[in-house]
């Protein structure tokens, strides 16, 4: 089969197998760091932009070489999450009744839902004013759907070809926890964090490739601490019909300056380690889970 790049101005990009297409997907949902007009936070720019998720994109960009679709947010999260389900928002952000029903989780409740409400250090409010229904509504229109609609097609039309498919959701995380963390603050991260929310999103096989991989590269990994999996992993995961969402989390330390927010000296040496670990999941897809 072949997929088509596709690169929508502002809201997402989709890099299509350089090869014959593989049943895997690579998307990251955070790295982008475009801020749409309608935006206008209230918090300082520098800790804003400390919730992007940035140049994770830029780590797994061999993913097409290797037969995969690598997938990137091009809009910054906190203007909306795609990471969060379409109803986790927080009433407390609206000026007026929201049309439909809401159903806010503990991410909302600690100021991180769909529209996120407070910026790190987590004591930051985003916006001085409330947001009307039509500016939220505008922004799942036109940011999450897409989002949302460019991932689940791929998934879909890769599972249809191949009867199975691989989905890694791409994320990093601060090297220790902030306040908005609900362990709180000050705690020591891990090289990396796989999630597959207690077993339900992925095969055991599929973890246990990943985590194997990477310890026998020298890394510290976790599965499930402190980092579960959120929405991108539980709507589009189905291991009874194999197909297998699992989500990773790398240590910014790894790659990135943290006060910068730049290219840090280990960035080659993560992206290679990534690179490999691509072309590793390219293999086990291409003999088969089982």
């Amino acid at each position: 089969m072949t997929l088509a790049p596709h690169r929508r101005p502002g809201v997402l990009e989709l890099r299509a197998p350089d090869r014959e297409a593989l049943p895997l997907i690579f998307d990251s949902p955070h790295s982008g760091t475009l801020w749409p007009a309608d935006f206008r936070p209230a918090a300082p720019e520098a800790s804003i932009r400390k919730s992007q998720d940035t140049f994770v994109h830029e780590l797994f960009d061999a993913a097409p070489e290797h037969g995969a679709v690598l997938l990137h947010a091009l809009f910054a999260r906190a203007y909306i999450d795609p990471n969060r389900a379409i109803d986790d928002l927080d009433p407390a952000l609206l000026g007026e009744p929201w049309p439909g029903g809401l159903n806010p989780t503990e991410k909302t409740a600690r100021g991180l839902g769909l529209i996120w409400r407070l910026a790190p250090p987590g004591d930051l409010p985003i916006y001085d004013r409330r947001l009307s229904s039509a500016e939220v509504a505008a922004r799942i229109e036109g940011f999450w759907r897409p989002y949302h609609a460019a991932l689940g097609d791929a998934i879909g039309r890769l599972h249809a070809v191949h009867g199975e498919v691989v989905h890694v959701n791409c994320h990093s995380m601060h090297s220790v926890s902030s306040a908005m963390h609900a362990g709180g603050p000050g705690v020591p991260r891990p090289d990396i964090v796989l999630g597959d929310r207690d077993g339900t999103s992925c095969s055991g096989a599929l973890t246990r490739f990943v985590r194997d991989f990477l310890e026998a590269r020298g890394c510290s990994v976790a599965v499930n601490d402190p980092y579960k999996g959120v929405e991108l992993v539980r709507a589009y995961s189905d291991p009874a019909r194999r197909r297998h969402s699992l989500q990773i989390e790398i240590n910014r330390r790894l790659y990135l300056d943290e006060a910068s927010l730049e290219r840090g000296p280990g960035f080659a040496a993560t992206r290679r380690l990534m690179a490999d670990l691509v072309g590793a999941l390219a293999g086990l897809v291409r003999d088969g889970l089982g």
